[in-house]
C-alpha cells in the first residue's frame, strides 16, 4: 500500500487505538454467521480496514483488535497498513467493552485509550476527539452522535470512547465488564469526572442490514466525512452519482439519488438505480432490473427484470431473472436448495440459542452479583468452574445409562470372551493424561454440531431400546461421549480424542448374532490348527469333530476355547500400544491387522502345549490349574509379538548406523577426489 502524508499531531503522542471487532451475532442476521459486521464492505474495503486507514491518516500508529474468535479472518481480509502496528486478541469467552479495554491495555498506564466499534463507515476526526476529551479533564469522554439526517438537540452514544489510562484501576481484573453499565458507574462512583462531546455528524455505526443501509446512505450523503473516493469519475447525470471509469453503464440507465457504480460492473440497458445505493465491483444487472436502496457486494450477478428494494447482496450471491427481494440479505447459494435449506435451519436454531444464551446470561450475573468475592478469581473461573460444569454433565450422562453401563459390568464380569472390555475406560483415560499437554494447545470452543450428534446418537438408542437390541444401545453410549465431546470442547479437541473414542469400541461385546456366526468357525480352527501342531511335533493324533485323541489322552476343544477371548484381549492390547507409540500410519495399520493372526496363533500355541501337558498331568486339579495358567500366559507372548513386530518394522524402515556412516565417508571421499 502507498504511503500516504499524514498529521504530525498524534503521531509525537503516545495514542493507542482499541477497535472492538465483537462477535458472529447469530440471532440478529444470518450473513454474520459466514462474516463479521466488521468485514461488511464500505465502498469495496472492509469497514475495519477504511476504520484503520482513517487512524493511520490521522497518525495513530498502535492498533490492537479484540474480536470472539474472528482474529484470523479480519487478519486475512485486510490490507496490510505500513508503518502501523496491529495486534489480534481472540477473547475465548465475552469480556464486555472494558474488560476488552483491560485487556487490549496490557498494563500500559502512559497510552491515552481511543475506542472505536469496527462496524463503522464515517468515523471523527482524532484530532477533535482528543482535544474535547484535554478540554473536559475527565477520565473518560464518550462521543455522542446525531440522531436523525439533520443535526437536532437529540443524540445518542456513538460507541466511540477516549479513556485515560487511569480507567484501568476500575476494570476488574478478570471476567465481563461493559462500560456503559459497569466502568461509568464505577468511576462516578469514585467521583471521577465522565465527560461527553457532541459530534456533527453521525458516525454511520451499524449491527444489522438495515443499519447497514443507513449508514451506507450517510456515508454517500456526507462526502465531506467520506474515507477515500470509491470512484474516481463523476458522472453527467447529477451531482451525488459517481461512476467508475472501468464501469460499463449503457446510456439508458436511469439513475437517481446518491449511488456509487464500482470497477468492473455492469450495468445493462434500461436499468433503474435509486440511491443510495452502492453496486460494488464486477457486479452485473441484468436489463430492466430496479436496484433502490440497496448494496451489491463484488461478483454479484442481478438476473434481468428483477426488483431489489434495500437489500444487502452478498459476494457472488445469483439473482435469477424476474425475482424480487424486499428488505432482506440475499445470500449466496452455493450448494443448491439443499444449503440454503440447511442455511434457514441454523439460522432459526442459532436465533433461539441466542436468545437462550442471552437468558442464561442474564441469570448468572443475577447471580454472580449475590456470590462472594472469591468466586470469582481467576482460578476458580478457569479451572474450578469447568470441572464443576463437565463433572455436572457427566453425573447427568450416567445416570441416563446406569442400565447400559450396568449390563456391560455385568457382562465384562459373567464372560471370558469380553473380560477384558473393562480394562478399556481406565486405559482411555490414561491414554488422555498422557495426551494432556497436547490436547490442552487446541482450543477450547464448543460446537453446536455436538448437540446434532447427541441427539442422532439418542435417537439410535431408542432406536435398540424399540427393537430390544441390546448391542444399538450399548453402541449409542460411545457415539453420546463422542458427541458431548464435541459438544463441550469443539473441533480441535475431537479430532485429537478422536482415536482414544474409537479405542472405547473395544470395551462393548459383539453383537449375538455376529458372535453366533464365528464361534463354530473358530471353534473348528481350533481344533484344526491344534492338530496340525501337534501332528508337526510328532505326535499320533486322531480328531472326532472337536475332540483330540493324542494317545491315552482325550482333549475336548470347548466352545469356549475357540480363541474369541484371545483375539478380544489381543485387540486392547495392540490398540493401546498403537495409540502410545510415535510411528507412521502405516505401520500401525500394519500392526492392527496383525492383531487377529497373533490372537488365532496364541490360541493355537496354548491348545498344542495344554494338550501336551494333560499328557504328562494327572488329575483334574492340576488340569484345571494348567488350563488357567496357559490362558493367562499368552497374554506376555502376544505381547513379545508385538514388540517383536515393531522392531521388525524399525529394522526395515531404519537404515543401519554403520551404513550410514559408511554412505557418509564415501560421499567425503569422493568431494576429497575432485
Amino acid at each position: 500500500m502507498a504511503k500516504m502524508p499524514h498529521k504530525k499531531s498524534n503521531t509525537e503522542q503516545n495514542i493507542k487505538a482499541i477497535i472492538l471487532a465483537g462477535s458472529r451475532d447469530f440471532g440478529r442476521c444470518p450473513l454474520l454467521s459466514r462474516l463479521p459486521t466488521a468485514l461488511w464492505l464500505v465502498a469495496g474495503k472492509p469497514a475495519i480496514e477504511q476504520l484503520l486507514l482513517h487512524l493511520w491518516h490521522h497518525g495513530i500508529k498502535h492498533a490492537t483488535i479484540c474480536s470472539n474468535g474472528d482474529a484470523s479472518l479480519i487478519r486475512k481480509n485486510i490490507g496490510s497498513i505500513s508503518s502501523m502496528e496491529l495486534k489480534f486478541l481472540d477473547e475465548s469467552l465475552p469480556v464486555g467493552t472494558a474488560g476488552c479495554i483491560r485487556d487490549a491495555a496490557d498494563g500500559d498506564t502512559n497510552s491515552l485509550l481511543l475506542v472505536f466499534p469496527a462496524g463503522i463507515t464515517s468515523p471523527p476526526n482524532v484530532d477533535t476527539l482528543v482535544r474535547a476529551h484535554r478540554s473536559g479533564k475527565s477520565e473518560l469522554t464518550v462521543a455522542l452522535e446525531p440522531v436523525g439526517k439533520n443535526d437536532g438537540p437529540t443524540s445518542r452514544p456513538s460507541e466511540i470512547y477516549v479513556c485515560r489510562p487511569s480507567i484501568l484501576e476500575y476494570i476488574p481484573q478478570e471476567g465481563f465488564c461493559d462500560i456503559k453499565e459497569t466502568l461509568i458507574p464505577a468511576l462516578l462512583g469514585a467521583g471521577k469526572t465522565v465527560h461527553s462531546v457532541r459530534l456533527t455528524q453521525s458516525v454511520g455505526n451499524f449491527r444489522d442490514r438495515s443499519g447497514y443501509l443507513l449508514a451506507i446512505a450517510r456515508y454517500l450523503e456526507n462526502s465531506n466525512s467520506r474515507i477515500g473516493n470509491p470512484p474516481t469519475r463523476k458522472s453527467h447525470t447529477r451531482d451525488g452519482v459517481w461512476i467508475s471509469p472501468d464501469a460499463k453503464v449503457d446510456p439508458s440507465t436511469r439513475i437517481y439519488g446518491d449511488v456509487a457504480i464500482m470497477d468492473g460492473a455492469v450495468v445493462a440497458r434500461d436499468a433503474v438505480i435509486f440511491g443510495p445505493s452502492i453496486i460494488g465491483k464486477n457486479v452485473s444487472v441484468g436489463q430492466g432490473s430496479l436496484i433502490a436502496g440497496s448494496v451489491l457486494w463484488p461478483g454479484a450477478n442481478i438476473g434481468a427484470n428483477c426488483e431489489l428494494r434495500e437489500c444487502l447482496v452478498e459476494h457472488k450471491a445469483n439473482v435469477p431473472n424476474g425475482k424480487t427481494h424486499s428488505e432482506q440479505i440475499v445470500l449466496a447459494d452455493r450448494n443448491g436448495i439443499l444449503h440454503g435449506w440447511i442455511d434457514r435451519a441454523v439460522s432459526r436454531m442459532s436465533k433461539q440459542v441466542s436468545q437462550a444464551r442471552s437468558l442464561m446470561q442474564t441469570k448468572i450475573d443475577r447471580m454472580n452479583q449475590k456470590l462472594p468475592n472469591w468466586t470469582q478469581s481467576k482460578k476458580l473461573r478457569k479451572t474450578v468452574w469447568p470441572i464443576f460444569g463437565v463433572s455436572l454433565v457427566f453425573a447427568a450422562f450416567l445416570w441416563s445409562y446406569w442400565p447400559t453401563v450396568a449390563d456391560l459390568w455385568k457382562i465384562w464380569g459373567g464372560s471370558d470372551e469380553y473380560s477384558s472390555g473393562l480394562l478399556v475406560p481406565f486405559l482411555a483415560v490414561y491414554l488422555i493424561w498422557s495426551r494432556r499437554a497436547d490436547i490442552s494447545q487446541s482450543k477450547f470452543r464448543p460446537s453446536l454440531w455436538g448437540l446434532l450428534a447427541f441427539l442422532a446418537a439418542q435417537g439410535f438408542r431408542y432406536f435398540g431400546l424399540f427393537f430390544m437390541y441390546g448391542s444399538a444401545v450399548r453402541l449409542s453410549l460411545v457415539l453420546s461421549i463422542a458427541s458431548l465431546v464435541l459438544l463441550l470442547f469443539g473441533w480441535q479437541r475431537f479430532r485429537k480424542l478422536a482415536p482414544i473414542l474409537l479405542f472405547l469400541l473395544l470395551m462393548l461385546p459383539l453383537p449375538k448374532s455376529f458372535e453366533a456366526r464365528i464361534t463354530l468357525p473358530l471353534q473348528n480352527w481350533a481344533t484344526s490348527s491344534a492338530v496340525f501342531s501337534l501332528e508337526t511335533l510328532g505326535y499320533e493324533v486322531t480328531r472326532e469333530g472337536n475332540i483330540i485323541h493324542l494317545g491315552e489322552t482325550t482333549v475336548a476343544v470347548a466352545e469356549a476355547c475357540n480363541g474369541l477371548r484371545m483375539v478380544t484381549s489381543f485387540f486392547v492390547i495392540s490398540g493401546l500400544v498403537i495409540l502410545l507409540v510415535k510411528r507412521a500410519w502405516w505401520e500401525k495399520l500394519i500392526l492392527l491387522l496383525s492383531t487377529l493372526p497373533i490372537g488365532l496363533l496364541c490360541n493355537t500355541v496354548r491348545l498344542t502345549v495344554t494338550s501336551i501337558a494333560f499328557t504328562m498331568l494327572k488329575g483334574e486339579h492340576w488340569e484345571g490349574i494348567f488350563h488357567d495358567f496357559g490362558g493367562y500366559a499368552m497374554m506376555p507372548l502376544a505381547l513379545a509379538m508385538v514388540v517383536f513386530e515393531l522392531w521388525i518394522l524399525t529394522k526395515m524402515t531404519t537404515v543401519p548406523e554403520d551404513n550410514e556412516k559408511e554412505q557418509k565417508a564415501n560421499i567425503l571421499i569422493t568431494r576429497s577426489d575432485r
